[in-house]
């Protein structure tokens, strides 16, 4: 198949332009994902410079050659600010720039500038630095698991190791592949990879932030506003996967007398306390402790394979903890909590079909709740400010 190298540089231009400026449609609509206004803007630089390099020969070559090159470095350094953006890094404006500030000082060293081999060197390796770093930005991330991370740092990665390819060709051939005039297939060639790399990575960073935006969406679907710790969705999902997985005990917390709290004190100081409560409560609830808000000034947490005993210890623990808040701001405010415990057995096995384990708990959330209400109503009864243990004849963690 015969590459047109003309057609090429044309269809190359016209999708980095439209390329670029899908990018920056779409940062303004979401302006805090700040990464794709660098990429939009690397893609019209990067166009910019294509249009420089197909005029040689018909504008001078220290614009066809010297801002070119750097208008191609340039957009290779916004490639990498929009890769640290992305993942919460700071971007300096030397780091974008430096590749093209570095070309355009070698260009004043005459030997450099009328050596062909020179020129491409330097241009391979600061190109395939910012590829390599942009990858190694994206491949070390921050615990975000998004499904097109990995494929963009992996092309990127790629872009960068075929930049560097150039450099021992050119060392090698007696012609380097640099894309002049002279040299129309590879014109067409490099115009032709720079093009896949253009959309591939396009879609992959546009489709990293679709993901982003989804999981943002859905932590919000499944966070408590106030609290900013699981709602009853979210905790009551988190629990039918403990439940499935073995014995587990269930707290139930309420804060006491929280409604008359409301009406002395006032719905921002309620709010306070729930805040204040849920930061007490997780210094002390152990690690893998599912903890979450089921509504007003109910929460429940479940301990995978927690003991009665073990459960009931946690529970005072957290208790006390919450006895000891001390709100001064709020002289007279006191906030004490009552606890109710209910252990599920787990989901026994035989002959293939599930059987409940024993009582209380057959491995529904549903019915542990039910259960742990009923220690916590007994738990109210006998004073408050203090937890009690489900199980036969309900008793009183000492």
């Amino acid at each position: 198949m015969k590459l047109d190298a003309p057609t090429l540089v044309t269809v190359t231009i016209f999708v980095m332009v439209v390329m670029g400026g899908l990018y920056l449609l779409s940062w303004s609509q979401a302006r805090r994902t700040l990464a794709l206004g660098f990429l939009g803007t690397a893609q019209i630089v990067g166009a910019a410079a294509v249009v420089l390099f197909g005029l040689r020969g018909h504008i001078p070559d220290w614009i066809s050659i010297g801002f070119a090159n750097a208008a191609m470095l340039l957009a290779f350094g916004l490639i990498w600010a929009g890769a640290r953006s992305f993942e919460g890094r700071r971007v300096t404006g030397w780091q974008t720039g430096a590749g093209a500030a570095l070309w355009l000082a070698a260009c004043l060293v005459p030997p450099f500038y009328a050596s062909l081999g020179a020129r491409v060197i330097l241009a391979s390796a600061v190109a395939g630095l910012y590829c390599a770093l942009a990858a190694r930005t994206l491949w070390h991330h921050r615990g975000e698991r998004l499904p097109s991370r990995t494929p963009a740092a992996i092309l990127l990665a790629s872009e960068g190791l075929m930049a560097w390819a150039r450099i021992p060709a050119t060392l090698v051939l007696p012609a380097p592949p640099v894309g002049t005039p002279t040299d129309p297939f590879w014109v067409a060639v490099l115009c032709f990879i720079a093009l896949l790399y253009t959309v591939a990575v396009a879609v992959l960073f546009m489709a990293m932030a679709k993901e982003r935006l989804e999981a943002e969406q859905r932590h919000a679907a499944e966070t408590d506003p106030l609290t900013g710790i699981a709602n009853r969705r979210a905790l009551a999902g988190e629990a039918r996967r403990i439940l499935a997985a073995g014995p587990a005990a269930l707290l139930l917390f309420d804060l006491d007398h929280f409604k008359r709290v409301n009406d002395t004190f006032g719905h921002a100081v309620g709010d306070a306390v729930l805040v204040g409560f849920c930061a007490a409560a997780r210094q002390v609830l152990p690690a893998g402790a599912a903890f979450g808000r089921l509504g007003g000034e109910e929460f429940a947490c479940l301990l995978p394979g927690a003991g009665p005993g073990e459960a009931g210890s946690i529970a005072e623990t957290v208790r006390h903890a919450v006895a000891g808040m001390r709100p001064d701001l709020v002289p007279g405010l006191a906030v004490t909590v009552s606890v109710g415990v209910a252990r599920s057995l787990g989901v026994a096995k035989s002959g293939g079909v599930a059987k409940s384990a024993g009582e209380p708990g057959s491995g529904d959330f549903e019915a542990l709740l039910a259960l742990a209400d009923r220690a916590l109503y007994e738990a109210k009864a006998q004073g408050r400010d203090r937890v009690v243990v489900a199980g036969p004849g309900l008793r009183q963690v000492a």
